[in-house]
């Protein structure tokens, strides 16, 4: 009775393995399948995000596309001139975690226009966020001409009305345009990157 529990114990344990192992092949196989066409798809979302955010323009800002510190610089330009930069920034202080935003910047240094590329926010508070009511009151808004250079929500003496009931993720929302404005500002001043031997060439997610 003994050798037949360890015969069946031992065929279970294979049978396991065996699915296992099956199953981990198949995932692979999977990944990388759909590896590529994700990959593609989050690009083309990226590079509509820039046409989003910036003013009209006719070359291809993702051809000579920056990485500084973490965060992708597009430079949009019209018959040769600067018309403005769309930044790819990020912040770690969401309700949920990380976000993604795409921040326009005219070339005097104001917002032109902000999209949100992900976002894991609660649904019907956080969420809100990718909403006109709230990320259009960025829109035209010069944070060189706040006070202390700070964009903030007005619960903490700034200009921005906060999500009703999601202050949180209003807060991460501003903290990831001042990240932005400041490594923009730092890195070309009120222009937009045209050459500079701290980038690296090639955006990524």
């Amino acid at each position: 009775m003994a050798k037949k529990l360890d015969s069946t114990l031992v065929n279970m344990i294979l049978s396991l393995l065996l699915i296992s192992t099956v199953m981990a092949a198949a995932l692979g196989f999977v990944y990388g399948v759909t590896k590529g066409p994700i990959e593609k798809a989050d690009k083309q979302k990226e590079i509509q995000a820039v046409r989003e955010v910036l003013p009209a323009f006719d070359n291809d800002p993702t051809m000579d596309s920056k990485t500084i510190e973490g965060l992708v610089f597009y430079e949009g330009k019209k018959s040769g001139q600067t018309v403005g930069c769309a930044v790819k920034t990020f912040t770690d202080k969401g309700f949920s975690g990380r976000f993604d935003l795409m921040v326009g910047f005219k070339p005097d240094g104001s917002i032109n226009q902000i999209v949100v590329l992900e976002q894991k926010e609660t649904p019907g508070l956080g969420t809100k966020m990718k909403e006109p009511k709230f990320k259009n009151q960025f829109n035209a808004l010069n944070i060189a001409n706040l006070s202390g250079k700070l964009v903030k929500v007005k619960k903490d003496g700034g200009s921005i009305d906060a999500i009703t009931a999601a202050t949180f993720s209003s807060r991460a929302f501003c903290d990831g345009v001042q990240k932005a404005y400041e490594l923009y500002m730092k890195n070309f001043g009120a222009t937009c990157p045209a050459d500079t031997t701290s980038t690296t060439k090639g955006g990524s997610k």
